[in-house]
């Protein structure tokens, strides 16, 4: 699996989001509140370059996975809770399947002869990664940050 700029910005976003949505605050550029998120505080808070984010934004939007308000006090909120997103559905919407063999699904890679058992290692890979991805919410990363930081602070 090959992790994009893309895909790792689309992360960073999705659970600085989340971060406010739990008044978080501080790395989410929330503000400790659930307030909408700007994209011009991701942006800068992430150290992702805006026009790029903005496309990313776009794709997260397209997939269900956030809500776009505009005008002045406009931004970005989940769709759903942070529980319910998981890291494989982020991913999904800004990159597409998410084990690739010579730029196709690995569903879609066959091999004849002597190499067709590849196919099958191929799909065991995808299987092995969906199963982590997809078993990984937001929340569970933003916990994982909140025990990191209570440990390093005790």
């Amino acid at each position: 699996m090959y992790v994009s700029a893309r895909s790792d910005y689309a992360l960073r976003a999705m659970l600085a989001v989340a971060a406010a949505v739990r008044g978080g605050g501080g790395d989410a550029g929330g503000g400790g509140t659930s307030e909408l998120v700007k994209a011009g505080s991701l942006a800068e808070v992430q150290e992702i370059p805006l026009s790029f984010l903005q496309g990313i934004l776009l794709d997260l939007r397209r997939a269900g996975l956030l809500l776009s308000h505009r005008g002045a006090e406009g931004g970005y909120a989940l769709t759903r809770p942070p529980e319910e997103i998981t890291v494989g559905d982020v991913l999904r919407a800004v990159g597409g399947s998410l084990t690739t063999v010579r730029g196709l699904p690995a569903e879609r890679a066959g091999y004849h002869g002597v190499a067709a058992g590849l196919t099958d290692v191929w799909l065991a890979v995808h299987g092995a990664i969906a199963t982590v991805v997809d078993s990984t919410s937001l929340a569970d990363l933003l916990n994982r940050t909140t025990t990191d930081r209570a440990s390093t602070t005790s």
